[in-house]
């Protein structure tokens, strides 16, 4: 099969697509894909940066789409339409997905809007749900607002609560596409400070929730824009991962929940317990479009390196697929 692998020369990062791959052989309680699109994430940039590659796989990807091709379950039979997320190995023609991870691909999406949702929803759901606990009278505020979790967050808390969302963002175009999603609160990062914006609009009380992927940069007007017992779930760390002169009293003052997450190396079990919940609460919401993936571009596999420079420039909106052809 076709796939682009990563290896290593003298500490720097290489993709070749090999013609002559392997396909990979599906274990007892697996299904084997035909992977029609995949998407890039940050968990890809930072495998080629580490060299921590998902599950040990060579080749990166985490989240597919596509139709099934082997399959001991009635879940999922042959032909099936899935998406769902897989552990490392989504940049190839073909591929084994847990059937606990596996999600029906509704025929009203496309095998690219089907790639565009596991990764950046699941992330969304579990951050804001699970590890933020966001109830219908609270107010989230969501970091890099236009970003793939970003679109799925603004959508998630509209949908599934009655939330007041605040959300931050580098342009106009960018804000823009966060009110169309329903964010309540637009803020312009680059012109104004958005602790001092968020401290406002609240009437000084601050916000229940934020979800955070930028880290270090960002810690102190992040506690600034905390309301008490407020949480914080940290996502990422694009602006750094030291902080100096950390003043613990500003977490016992308000009382705040600090969390870090990432969502590929969860286990199996969790993804799968994840999976289940989030199909339940979302499936009719998809259905009616009332949920909708955000994709910003679509590369062809053989163009990946050039998907992986565009994520790093920080100019997209809403995700990036690679179309497996």
């Amino acid at each position: 099969m076709k796939a682009m692998e990563l290896s290593f020369k003298e500490n720097q990062a290489i993709l070749t697509l090999n013609k002559e791959t392997t396909i990979p052989v599906r274990e007892k309680g697996q299904l084997l894909i035909k992977v029609a699109a995949a998407a890039v994430n940050r968990t890809d940039l930072v495998a080629k940066e580490t060299g921590n590659l998902p599950k040990g796989n060579a080749i990166l990807g985490v989240e597919v789409s596509g139709i099934v091709v082997e399959s001991d379950t009635e879940l999922f039979p042959c032909g099936s339409r899935v998406m769902g997320l897989v552990n490392g190995g989504g940049y190839a023609e073909y591929v084994a997905m847990n059937v606990g991870n596996a999600m029906p691909l509704l025929d009203q999406l496309t095998f690219e809007e089907g790639a565009a949702i596991p990764e950046v929803f699941l992330t969304a759901y579990q951050t804001l749900f699970w590890l933020g606990n966001l109830t219908a009278a609270q107010t989230v505020l969501i970091h890099a607002g236009a970003s793939g979790v970003g679109t799925a967050a603004i959508q998630l808390a509209k949908q599934l609560s009655s939330a007041k969302i605040a959300i931050t963002a580098s342009s106009a175009e960018k804000l823009a596409l966060c009110r169309t999603l329903g964010a309540d609160s637009l803020i312009n990062y680059r012109e104004e400070a958005f602790s001092q914006k968020i401290i406002e609009e609240t009437d000084g009380r601050g916000v229940d929730l934020i979800l955070d992927f930028i880290g270090a940069s960002y810690w102190e007007k992040n506690l600034a824009s905390l309301a008490v017992d407020g949480y914080l779930i940290l996502i990422g760390i694009l602006g750094g991962t030291i902080v100096k002169d950390v003043n613990l009293m500003t977490l016992l003052q308000k009382r705040i929940t600090v969390k870090g997450t990432l969502l590929t190396p969860r286990s199996d079990d969790y993804k799968a317990k994840l999976t289940k919940e989030f199909v339940a609460r979302t499936n009719k919401l998809f259905a009616a479009g009332q949920l909708k993936p955000i994709i910003d571009s679509v590369f062809q596999l053989e163009n990946v390196e050039n998907a992986h420079r565009y994520m790093e420039s920080n100019k997209n909106k809403g995700k990036i697929i690679l179309s497996i052809n």
